[in-house]
């Protein structure tokens, strides 16, 4: 056997190395790590206490960072090239922490616990299906993202788990934001249940999402859109305390809804949303 072939042979019983790119996989124990905090966080929170309302606080707030770290990742994996099995199955078990336990254990915090207080093993069955329907989510974007190939998808099936907690965590903190200003919230903390099992539900769904993997920042945009969006970014960080709990719900619920009305809109206004495009498809 001459050298050459002896090197292929070695090569083809060598073990394939793992595709591990630093900084998007970097983003993604980000992500993870707020998901911890926020679950610390919720299992600190007493009602007895004069902290409570402020360890919630917290949770919510690192479950929304969460959300940031999780577009950052996978927006930076696909500009930089890359994206690997590694990254997906990493990002899917940070997502299952912090979009699936820890919403799950917050709602279980400050609703359930007080409503099954003599059948707990109910509570935390309600908050369990939560958890078991963003795990399937997740397990199926997998398969579908693999059959898809390195091209990937411009739609998820079904609701992101990342949006579903985000819209938890965001309806979560408008009505600890309503209860400061003494609108009592205890009666309203009971939707949360509800719509965690609706988000269930379309978690699992064949309702289609756009993934916005298609939107190129880079791109030259019109002047009145750099302006607009300009003027909203400042809008919110000066006002955020008063804006953020009412229009963090509404972009989330907004892209719930979107999933129902899509079908019906025509195709260059879809194009437009989805791929910040008019001329990206005829009408």
């Amino acid at each position: 056997m001459s050298k050459s072939n002896a090197q292929q042979a070695v090569g083809a019983n060598a073990e394939p190395r793992l595709k591990i790119y630093f900084l998007p996989n970097l983003l993604t124990a980000g992500n993870l790590f707020c998901g911890f905090v926020a679950l610390t966080k919720i299992v600190e929170a007493n009602p007895a206490e004069a902290t409570y309302s402020a360890s919630i606080r917290y949770a919510l707030f690192f479950i929304l960072l969460a959300c940031i770290f999780d577009i950052m990742d996978g927006r930076l994996a696909r500009w930089g090239g890359s994206e690997s099995p590694f990254g997906r199955e990493f990002d899917s078990l940070a997502d299952l922490i912090s979009f699936g336990v820890a919403p799950a254990f917050l709602v279980h915090r400050i609703v359930l616990k007080d409503v099954f207080v003599n059948h707990p093993e109910v509570g935390w069955f309600i908050a369990s299906i939560y958890l078991i329907s963003g795990a399937l989510r997740l397990a199926r974007f997998n398969c579908l993202a693999a059959e898809a190939g390195s091209g990937g998808t411009k739609e998820f099936m079904g609701f992101p788990i990342p949006a579903a907690a985000g819209l938890v965590a965001s309806l979560t903190l408008f009505l600890m934001w309503y209860d400061d200003r003494d609108f009592p919230w205890h009666r309203w903390r009971y939707v949360l249940p509800v719509i965690m099992l609706f988000l269930s539900v379309m978690m699992i769904s064949d309702v289609k999402y756009p993934s916005f993997k298609s939107i190129n920042l880079s791109v030259q945009r019109p002047f009145g859109k750099l302006v607009i969006a300009t003027l909203f970014v400042g809008l919110i960080l000066v006002l955020r305390e008063r804006i953020l709990p009412v229009v963090l719900p509404l972009i989330f619920t907004s892209y719930l809804v979107y999933g129902f009305i899509r079908p019906k809109v025509s195709r260059k206004f879809r194009a437009e949303i989805e791929d910040g495009d008019s001329d990206a498809a005829e009408p």
